[in-house]
């Protein structure tokens, strides 16, 4: 792949990352995914015991798109692995909305009024939910940092490739 339709490739999906974490409150096409590996999480930690069950969704929402960007990033594809970090970002973002809603629960949940939010129930059982905004704030920030590690290290990697770069390990 040449420089220039890597950039383009880094541009437009980092563009449209970068576009749904700025309008995080916004249900965005990638959220479907997100909402899958969110789901499927609950299932996965389910027998690490109750509070896992409840923090694996938002943990494999996350975890997923790092695991990816590690394989990218070991099989040395420059453009994947960086724009898997900013899928991690956005979900990340993604996240932190979520546990800003412990509080208020306004957010509609796949279970309808029957559910239990996850974030609330974690936060009440660590007896953390005076920290609410402060957990969520934290949670934006490194999914920003995720955002703009992913975009700034694929910038480097376009510029500085050489033409003996290997994108698939043997």
């Amino acid at each position: 792949m040449k420089k220039a339709s890597q950039l383009s490739l880094l541009i437009l999906i980092g563009g449209y990352l970068i576009s749904c974490a700025v309008a995080p409150n916004t249900f965005h096409f990638i959220d479907y995914t997100n909402l899958i590996f969110h789901e499927a999480g609950h299932w996965l930690f389910m027998p690490f015991g109750e509070f896992m069950a409840f923090a694996g969704g938002s943990i494999n929402q996350v975890l997923i798109p790092l695991i990816v960007a590690g394989y990218f990033l070991g099989h040395k594809q420059i453009v994947s692995a960086p724009l898997s970090l900013m899928w991690a970002g956005q979900s990340l973002i993604n996240v932190s909305v979520y546990a800003g809603d412990a509080l208020k629960m306004q957010l509609p949940l796949l279970g309808g009024d029957n559910s239990i939010h996850d974030w609330n129930w974690m936060l009440i059982y660590l007896g953390q939910l005076r920290h609410t905004a402060g957990i969520a704030n934290t949670i934006n920030a490194l999914g920003w940092i995720c955002l703009f590690a992913g975009l700034l290290g694929g910038l480097y990697f376009i510029l500085t490739e050489t033409e003996n770069v290997n994108y698939v390990q043997d």
